[in-house]
């Protein structure tokens, strides 16, 4: 008799940069486990990126509908013309899967588009959403959701929430930059809870040890998996896909990087969406000057023209519109990084025992920057934009005794990652647990 096909998951990022990738990682970790795998990736995106591809993951394009849309959108807009197209757009897919030699078993979907469980069940499929933001940050969606956060925000010293670290109202998520009269980004973010007790799966993109508490906590209600650090999973192998948005200028930054000495770069990125103002762009330049580091920065052509004219790099320093952040990371010659604590960036600072100084900008970074700096004691948080307080940071992080500690902490949370990964850990077992219950199902 001939051997039953390996059961078919079909993996559905949100199209973002700060989405995809964490999602192509764990498809690329499943198919290696002999899994047919088949990522579903919005033909409006593929068209403006850069596929760098070493493995056999096939992609298949499914359309969102925005190529159809004239003119700018308002965020409301975007996701109602999101969610019909794309669902619509899915059901059909799965449809016509059904009649080939592998239809799918199950659909992991990103975890800002419920309605997708909705549309594989009613097909049949199983259902896994995928947390791309920390356990924490998501927990605290789970409380405004429920009642037990309200936003506004109410003034007060301290919230405590079950779990997490007491945390003052600076530290919760900050979402008054996108905030629309019907409170648009709010129901987005707390609506990945809207039917999470039917999910067969929920994966989270951490590991065990870097948020223990909460994990734990969450693990009693949901049958949760942590599959963290992503950026991880496949370091051994190299065979996987990744999609930018930007093309990484691996090159230039490797021969730059290649020619300091070890621990004398500072790096800096702010992500792919977070924009600071000409002022704050003037600021860090100039506090970048004055901190006497190396520095390797990365300003997306969109940004560029915030630069303060005449600004002069000279030899310590290096702006690029993009770059392999990974790589950049695990250079021996980067000593920090100045980041504005996005989860994957966070990710991959502590995958690689990097020390951060922290400029958070919006949304669940204000909480990341919270636990680099109090609970995992890894980085600093910038108070001020100033020029001058750039610079403190900077050296308090890369010199004299506080940032010796903060480095040997950093090491400490990478040696853990790394096991978290590696055979026998929390996240690889995690992974080969599900795949074992997937083959059983």
């Amino acid at each position: 008799m001939a051997a039953s096909p390996p059961p078919h998951v079909l993996v559905l990022p949100y199209p973002a940069q700060g989405h995809i990738n964490p999602a192509l990682a764990f498809a690329n970790r499943l198919a290696s486990m002999s899994l047919s795998v088949t990522v579903l990736i919005t033909t409006d995106l593929i068209n403006k990126a850069t596929v760098s591809s070493s493995s056999s993951v096939p992609i298949a394009l499914i359309s969102d509908g925005k190529e159809a849309v004239e003119g700018t959108e308002s965020f409301e807009a975007y996701l109602k013309r999101f969610k019909a197209v794309l669902s619509a757009n899915l059901a059909e897919f799965i449809d016509q899967n059904r009649s080939s030699a592998s239809p799918a078993k199950l659909l992991v979907y990103d975890s800002v588009m419920p309605w997708a469980m909705d549309v594989a069940r009613a097909r049949g499929l199983l259902c896994a959403p995928f947390f791309t933001m920390s356990a924490a940050v998501s927990a605290i969606f789970y409380h405004l959701k429920n009642g037990g956060l309200k936003y506004p925000y109410e003034e007060c010293e301290e919230v405590c929430l079950p779990s997490l670290p007491c945390l003052g109202v600076k530290d919760l998520p900050s979402l008054s930059t996108f905030m629309d009269s019907n409170q648009t980004i709010l129901k987005l973010l707390c609506d990945q809870f809207l039917n999470l007790e039917k999910a067969d799966w929920i994966f989270f993109n951490t590991f065990d040890m870097l948020e223990r508490e909460i994990v734990e906590w969450m693990a009693r209600k949901w049958p949760i998996k942590t599959i963290g650090p992503t950026i991880l999973l496949n370091k051994k192998d190299n065979n996987h896909t990744t999609i930018n948005l930007f093309e990484p200028k691996h090159d230039s930054c490797t021969q730059w990087l290649d020619s300091k000495e070890t621990a004398s770069v500072v790096y800096v990125s702010f992500g792919s969406i977070a924009s600071l103002g000409d002022s704050q762009m003037e600021e860090l330049a100039y506090g970048l000057a004055a901190s006497s580091r190396h520095f390797l920065w990365v300003v997306r052509a969109s940004e560029a023209d915030k630069l303060p004219r005449g600004f002069n790099l000279g030899e310590r320093g290096l702006v690029v519109a993009w770059c392999d952040q990974p790589g950049v990371l695990s250079h021996r010659a980067v000593a920090c990084f100045v980041s504005h604590c996005g989860w994957n960036s966070t990710l991959e600072a502590v995958g690689h025992g990097v020390p951060v100084v922290a400029v958070p900008q919006w949304v669940d970074q204000t909480t990341g920057a919270k636990f680099v700096e109090d609970v995992w004691e890894v980085g600093v948080v910038m108070r001020g934009c100033e020029r001058e307080e750039i610079a403190a940071c900077i050296e308090g992080v890369v010199g004299g005794e506080r940032g010796a500690e903060l480095r040997r902490k950093a090491r400490e949370l990478r040696k853990l990652a790394k096991e978290a990964v590696e055979c026998g850990g929390t996240s690889a077992s995690n992974v080969e647990c599900f795949v074992e219950e997937l083959l059983c199902r």
